[in-house]
């Protein structure tokens, strides 16, 4: 396969944050200027898995891995209609912070390079930047709206009005996300499988279909504000709240249907799914300090065993807040946060991490979907 080498050109580019903190670097991708909450992953590997999360829209990503782009970017390969080597059909971020850029990758599957990639969806990414000391400002301060900006090659920065605009940055927390990033119509997928799921999808990531389809599970994709009454006219077996975005809260939507569902099906959340089962219990939500997003999150499960998983999260449930008849299943071994509860009166259960891994440990997806299969079944 024939690899497009990168064309990666010199270009001016800063980061602002809104304290006024500024951080210089050389620019790669689209030549634009983005605004959005700057937040960070400890990720080792999974970028174009990351880039095309849809829970990342309305942020900017910093990669703390030093170097990045060195395996390249892989086709939009369809399977069973979906991208195979990504999480959606497009990039999600708003920009990449990142300390090197790999100019030269190498990998069998790559087509194009990360600059390559990034210019041709429009996204700013900027590199050369000290990504440790982002993070430790992040992790001390707590995540900061900020704006990235890549000039054209030639042009110069105007950091006096990037200084200005940064004080007056929209939390996109702020704005339904979901509705961005859900489906506008409901999708069928079929492997004349004996049960189907009802996926509500909030932002949902490939992966987590596939994990599904592979499980001889017929799924039904419906956008994230389908009232109870048309999710249950497809006759699902079980119902299944996704991944996605933003602030819980804002799904009032999906939380009443959620409750409605409860009463009648067994119903699993991953990350914001969960988050939004808990709302539709009498539950409550908080933002989280700077948030969880790797691949080495450590949980433990309630029989004391411990997993190491992938994690994309800012809010997180209050676990005092969960009404009776709902337990604590999983807890971060970290910070002690709730990484998942559950109600088996109600055959309601959910993740606060990533079980499908893309990418990352794969220490926890039997041990959830196939919960999930004997649930269904």
């Amino acid at each position: 396969m024939v690899q497009e080498l990168n064309s990666c050109k010199s270009k001016k580019a800063a980061l602002v944050l809104e304290d006024g903190t500024v951080f210089l670097g050389k620019g790669f991708g689209a030549a634009r200027k983005l605004a959005g909450e700057v937040v960070f992953s400890t990720s080792m590997v999974g970028y174009p898995e990351a880039l095309t999360d849809p829970s990342y829209r309305g942020q900017i990503l910093s990669l703390t891995y030093p170097l990045v782009g060195n395996y390249g970017v892989p086709p939009y390969d369809l399977n069973l209609g979906l991208p195979l080597y990504f999480e959606s059909d497009r990039i999600q971020t708003q920009g990449l912070i990142i300390h090197e850029l790999c100019e030269e990758p190498y990998h069998w599957a790559s087509t194009r390079t990360l600059d390559k990639w990034l210019a041709d969806e429009n996204i700013p990414g900027i590199s050369g930047v000290d990504t440790r000391r982002l993070t430790k400002k992040l992790r001390t301060h707590g995540v900061m709206l900020g704006i990235i900006q890549v000039c054209e090659e030639g042009q110069e920065l105007d950091l006096d009005s990037l200084l200005k605009e940064s004080q007056s940055i929209p939390d996109p927390n702020a704005t339904d996300l979901v509705k961005e990033v859900s489906v506008k119509d409901p999708i069928q997928y079929k492997v004349d499988g004996k049960y189907t799921v009802a996926l509500i999808d909030c932002g949902v990531k490939n992966s987590i279909i596939r994990n599904l389809l592979r499980r001889g599970i017929n799924v039904v994709r419906v956008p994230y504000d389908t009232p109870a009454y048309e999710i249950l006219g497809y006759k699902p077996d079980g119902i299944f709240l996704s991944n996605g975005p933003g602030d819980p809260k804002k799904c009032v939507k999906t939380v009443q249907a959620a409750k409605e569902l409860v009463e009648k099906l067994p119903v699993m959340g991953i990350c914001l799914g969960a988050q939004i089962l808990a709302l539709s219990q009498g539950g409550d939500t908080y933002k989280l300090k700077f948030g969880h997003r790797g691949a080495n999150q450590p949980v433990r499960f309630k029989d004391g065993r411990i997993f190491i998983t992938t994690q994309n999260h800012g809010f997180a449930v209050d676990a005092d807040s969960l009404p009776e008849g709902c337990s604590v299943s999983y807890t971060n071994v970290n910070d002690g946060t709730l990484e998942g509860f559950e109600n088996r009166d109600l055959d309601l259960t959910t993740v606060q991490f990533h079980p499908e891994a893309h990418g990352g440990p794969m220490d926890t997806e039997a041990h959830f979907f196939d919960d999930l299969f004997r649930r269904i079944s």
